[in-house]
């Protein structure tokens, strides 16, 4: 079973800059794609970005390219989320997830989410 568990999080002021991380338990995550997702106070939780297992491909959420970078070290277990030139409407909780493996019999799994707040 995957466990992801997030850090990293915490008060920026705009224009800052924050790195987040996730580490996965177990022995597959070279093998599945991640993703960060956020969820702002009162909206629906949304994709920021994601990456395919090996890190060769990503894609982001229009609002945040260009000032946000995704990336994975497979030999660290984990995913991070660069995110630059923040904003205060980047504030929201961020999620790490996958969507794991029907081939690999691998679960959807959530993280528990770290706040990021950014003042202005």
């Amino acid at each position: 079973q995957v466990q992801l568990v997030e850090s990293g999080g915490g008060l920026v002021q705009a224009g800052g800059s924050l790195r987040l991380s996730c580490v996965a338990s177990g022995s597959i995550f070279s093998i599945i794609a991640m993703g960060w997702y956020r969820q702002a106070p009162g909206k629906q939780r949304e994709l920021v970005a994601a990456i395919t297992s090996g890190g060769g491909s990503t894609n982001y959420a229009d609002s945040v390219r260009g000032r946000f970078t995704i990336s994975r070290d497979n030999a660290k277990n984990t995913v991070y989320l660069q995110m630059n030139s923040l904003k205060p409407e980047d504030t929201a909780v961020y999620y790490c997830h996958t969507q794991g493996s029907v081939t690999y019999r691998i679960p959807e799994v959530w993280g528990q989410g770290t706040l990021v707040t950014v003042s202005s």
